[in-house]
């Protein structure tokens, strides 16, 4: 079985505990700046990457072959790139990192959604029209 379900799944709960961390930080100092950037950690790195390890799991046909890697890469990599990312848009005003990561998130979401509608319709069987089936 692919260990890349639980590779998402480490990524997403390393997000977690980053999300998490921050949000007690900011808590404690009663300085909430950072609020999107908890915002993002937490939706798009724990809970996005969560549930794409688990559907990882549900479907192990979707672990299998270079386009699962690239998924993978395209999506973690994106996910702890965008707290820095956000971090500098709201702090220095410098969007620059969060807009590439943004973008490069949904480059992984797209491959991600052709990856789920290929497995829902590749193995469908074919039928022919009503009053055209072979006689």
């Amino acid at each position: 079985m692919s260990r890349l379900p639980v590779l998402f799944l480490i990524t997403a709960a390393t997000c977690l505990v980053a999300g998490v961390t921050l949000g007690i930080g900011m808590g404690m100092a009663h300085d909430y700046r950072l609020m999107p950037v908890h915002a993002h950690t937490n939706l798009v790195g724990w809970t996005s990457l969560a549930l794409m390890g688990l559907t990882l799991r549900a479907w192990p046909e979707l672990a299998i072959g270079r386009l699962a890697m690239v998924q993978f890469v395209l999506s973690a990599g994106s996910a702890l790139a965008f707290a820095p990312g956000v971090y500098l848009a709201v702090i220095h005003e410098a969007p620059g990192l969060a807009i590439a990561a943004g973008m490069v998130w949904l480059a992984g979401a797209l491959l991600f959604l052709g990856r789920l509608v290929h497995l829902a319709f590749a193995d469908a069987p074919r039928r022919l029209p009503a009053g055209l089936a072979a006689e």
